[in-house]
């Protein structure tokens, strides 16, 4: 019988997914301040409507509920690795266009990346007890953005944003369905309220 079937692993698992389901949440509440002060620091309208970001991971995933806790927890991971190149990203170019004069942005974009990061190994603790081990992450990260006016960066970091608090809703509902479940049992029921 594999480590992760014993029943000190189950809980271990459930205390793992119950504080990835506090961090998601409180991660969510963060971007969503954080969205607040970028839309109003940066000049932009909230309603604004922004196309898909080139590497910016998409929340939404067919067939959810077909997906095993693994496959939840290889997609949370991926996500939140390309989320901590695009945060540090974004966080670059904001010191470079603003220096230190927005000093309250930065700090709030910060504190998410750390959030990220966080959250990132978190899942992979999840994996090393679901005895899959995390994925070497590939390369140093997302490549190069193309050139981008500062209109256009500026958008960019809304779409990254706004799919970042959509991640954080997915990943609550993908580590209760892992609580549930496990990550080796077959496809969940159906997606878990948030």
């Amino acid at each position: 019988m594999a480590a992760a079937d014993t029943p000190s692993a189950a809980l271990r698992r459930r205390d793992l997914c119950s504080r990835g389901i506090r961090l998601a949440r409180k991660m969510r509440s963060d971007v969503a301040d954080l969205l607040d002060i970028y839309v109003e620091q940066q000049g932009l309208d909230a309603s604004i409507s922004v196309a898909a970001v080139e590497g910016v991971p998409v929340a939404a995933a067919d067939r959810w509920d077909e997906q095993t806790g693994a496959q939840r927890l290889l997609d949370n991971l991926a996500a939140y690795r390309a989320f901590r190149a695009l945060l540090a990203q974004m966080l670059e170019e904001l010191r470079e266009e603003l220096g230190s004069a927005d000093a309250a942005l930065g700090q709030a974009l910060a504190a998410v990346l750390l959030q990220v990061s966080a959250f990132a190994y978190h899942l992979e603790e999840l994996l090393q007890l679901e005895s899959r081990g995390p994925p070497a992450e590939e390369g140093s990260g997302l490549p190069a953005p193309p050139h981008l006016s500062l209109f256009e960066q500026k958008l960019r970091g809304l779409g990254v944003l706004r799919e970042l608090a959509q991640w954080a809703v997915r990943s609550v509902r993908d580590l209760r369905q892992l609580a549930k479940h496990g990550s080796g049992s077959g496809p969940a029921s159906g997606p878990a309220e948030s």
